[in-house]
């Protein structure tokens, strides 16, 4: 079951140049990655995923397919791990200790924010949890808000990899609550920028791009192809 969300990332990179990552299986046959993830010579072939509970059970984990990227010699698992190899390639991860540290803090402070919608869209108490999610949304909107300030981009006037996450994140939100980033002209603005940049542009509008499911089938929102 192929999904937008975190394995988009990796995709988008060097002012939008595509770099694919692998492991995709579209019809959701485990197998097709249980039989393989062995043989990859990959250091972490599994990563923990969100699954559904049982109504008022704790959110258990589950080892299931994940992205991996692989160039030359070297073989990444881990989003993460994967955006900041090819951010450091094309140095894209901060050149001044002050940007390096806005780096670091706000590629956290997406995780965060990611996993809060990602907790409301698992749990089988959604409708119930959405309203609170909402109301809190604001909130959390204005924090990244006065951390881009006038800059152009979050970290100052050169792109840097933690604005594809945020414009992924953002994106995933908006499409949640349409009119959520209407009170914020300049996160506004920022999406309008990154989507136009050329690459980026031609990527989105290309067959390889999916805005939806941005969630795995077990999700009570986002888990339908548009």
């Amino acid at each position: 079951h192929e999904v937008g969300a975190l394995p988009e990332d990796p995709r988008f990179r060097a002012h939008g140049e595509v770099v694919q990552h692998q492991g995709v299986t579209p019809d959701y046959d485990k197998s097709q990655w249980i039989n393989e993830k062995e043989k990859l010579g990959l250091d972490f072939p599994n990563v923990g995923a969100l699954v559904a509970p049982s109504p008022g059970g704790p959110m258990p984990w589950c080892p299931l397919q994940l992205p991996y990227f692989i160039d030359g010699t070297t073989k990444l698992t881990q989003s993460n791990a994967i955006m900041r190899y090819i951010a450091r390639k094309h140095k894209m991860c901060g050149e001044t200790e002050e940007e390096i540290l806005r780096v670091d803090m706000l590629e956290n402070q997406i995780m965060d924010f990611r996993m809060s919608l990602v907790m409301v869209c698992y749990n089988p108490d959604f409708e119930k949890l959405k309203p609170g999610y909402l109301e809190q949304l604001p909130g959390k909107l204005k924090l990244f808000s006065n951390f881009l300030g006038d800059r152009k981009w979050f970290v100052g006037e050169k792109l840097t990899f933690v604005d594809f996450l945020m414009f992924d994140v953002l994106e995933q939100n908006r499409i949640f609550e349409p009119k959520c980033l209407e009170p914020f002209k300049n996160l506004k603005d920022f999406m309008d920028r990154f989507g136009a940049l050329e690459k980026v542009a031609a990527y989105m509008k290309s067959s390889r791009f999916l805005k939806m499911p941005i969630n795995n089938k077990m999700a009570k929102w986002g888990n339908k192809k548009e």
